[in-house]
């Protein structure tokens, strides 16, 4: 075996090592791209993975302790500075950077894209608070919407109108986990909602975890997931743009997500009491949904987007 695809198969390896750990909802609909592609989407998901790890002081997700700000900012400058290295063909120390160099290089990747998915841990240890849902929203765009962005031109979009809809189904995941781990997220000192809602529903922010406040912050999160509704079905216009395997992965995984939203809401105030997820059942289901919309839905005309948040570019 040459060294150039003993590295490559390295590279393979630790992307579907780390995607295992992090995501088993995404493990799942990663299987269903083609080849070439789900190589790409795990090597991009192990460099996010890695990223949020780093600057959280986490393994796969799971947190091992509370990071300092300043240590924080110091582990974020770090990432900033290998990324740059790895998009500029300096020195490479860690796996996930060989991966993330691989990916913009064979799929053509704006540099801009993962910097900006930087900027996106940088508002966490900057302590950023979001008044409003646009707020939320621009948060939302740099941890999750660039990373469907970059999904989609994996799977060859260049079309903007496309990638929008990319971005706006990374919007619709992010509003969902921030509905699910409102209270996990609070405990650790972190608050996405926006601060004009906990107003509104009395929810002082420093006690959004408190047992005698879970009827108002149901409420809160009913409305988070009917926001995240709207990002849902912009993004299902443009999965029907995605070849078909990509088509049946997107909407397999959009379909996963969601479902998620629909548990918190259903929980009610209870929505905290264990963790949400999906079941190995509806799973199955949701890849024979996938498979069915993939055939159906071809070439319909990607309308445009009115009420919904724009992307920087």
């Amino acid at each position: 075996m040459s060294d150039a695809l003993a590295r490559h198969d390295a590279l393979a390896r630790h992307g579907t090592e780390s995607i295992a750990k992090g995501s088993k909802s995404f493990a799942a609909a990663a299987r269903l791209f083609e080849p070439e592609i789900r190589r790409s989407a795990v090597l991009l998901y192990a460099w996010c993975r890695h990223c949020d790890d780093v600057v959280d002081g986490q393994v796969s997700g799971y947190r091992q302790g509370t990071a300092s700000p300043h240590d924080a900012a110091e582990r974020l400058l770090l990432l900033e500075r290998m990324t740059r290295d790895a998009l500029s063909g300096g020195p490479i120390a860690h796996p996930a950077f060989a991966g993330l160099r691989d990916v913009v290089t064979r799929h053509a990747m704006p540099e801009r894209l993962p910097l900006q998915h930087l900027d996106g841990y940088r508002m966490d240890v900057e302590g950023r608070r979001y008044v409003t849902l646009d707020d939320t929203l621009d948060y939302s765009y740099h941890v999750a919407g660039v990373v469907g962005v970059m999904m989609a031109r994996i799977m060859g979009v260049r079309d903007e109108a496309v990638l929008d809809r990319a971005s706006d189904l990374g919007l619709a995941f992010q509003l969902t986990n921030i509905a699910r781990d409102i209270v996990e997220d609070a405990q650790a000192g972190r608050v996405y909602l926006p601060d004009a809602w906990l107003a509104e529903a009395a929810i002082p922010s420093d006690q959004i975890a408190r047992p005698e406040h879970r009827v108002q912050l149901a409420g809160v999160a009913a409305r988070l997931i009917e926001a995240a509704d709207a990002y849902y079905d912009s993004a299902a216009i443009g999965i029907a743009a995605l070849p078909r395997r990509s088509a049946w992965a997107i909407a397999t995984a959009r379909d996963v997500y969601r479902q998620i939203g629909i548990e918190v809401r259903a929980r009610g105030p209870s929505a905290w009491d264990s963790r949400v997820s999906t079941s190995t059942a509806q799973k199955l289901r949701f890849v024979a949904q996938g498979a069915v919309g993939a055939l159906r839905r071809r070439n319909v005309p990607i309308s445009g987007r009115s009420g919904l948040y724009d992307r920087p570019t």
